[in-house]
């Protein structure tokens, strides 16, 4: 069976953290996201950034642990050959392994991953934020601000997952 590589996985994790910190600094969109978001300073300066970023990489390890099935088509031969569609057991590891044999490594490069981050981001996350951010009346500034975060945060991860998990 495919195993995610967690080590690539752990690293993959870390990617949201490091353009937060980029893509939100007052000198690229921070001052525009705040404003987008009704926060101050003096408002932001009452958070407690160890448990945001303990759990922020908790749920960027979690997307990026499911971000193997999304951008690694082979996570998918797996389903082919489960005992539900009549295949003995011992039959579905030989198609799976002789599956993997032949495709193991198509499209298992960064920039098939990065395509996969990208439309994750357009056709999951935009929708989601897209619709919180409306019923809460933020504008569209801050909606593209997050959501370019989330496009380049999830291409870098899906590209690293897709193209370093051998």
């Amino acid at each position: 069976m495919l195993q995610p590589n967690m080590l690539v996985t752990a690293l993959a994790a870390l990617i949201p953290t490091i353009i937060g910190f980029i893509w939100y600094n007052p000198k690229v969109f921070g001052k525009a996201w705040m404003a987008g978001a009704g926060l101050t300073e003096e408002s932001a300066k009452g958070i407690n950034m160890p448990l945001v970023l303990g759990l922020g990489y908790v749920f960027s390890f979690m997307m990026a642990f499911f971000g193997h099935t999304l951008c690694i088509h082979q996570y998918g031969f797996q389903s082919l050959v489960m005992p539900e569609h009549g295949v003995a057991i011992a039959t579905a590891k030989e198609d799976l392994a002789s599956m993997m044999g032949i495709y193991g490594n198509s499209f298992r490069t960064f920039g098939h991953g990065a395509l996969h981050g990208v439309i994750t981001a357009i056709f999951f996350v935009l929708p989601l934020q897209a619709t919180r951010a409306l019923y809460e009346r933020r504008g569209w500034k801050y909606i593209l601000i997050n959501f370019g975060y989330w496009a380049v945060s999830l291409g870098l991860m899906f590209g690293v997952l897709c193209g370093y998990s051998k």
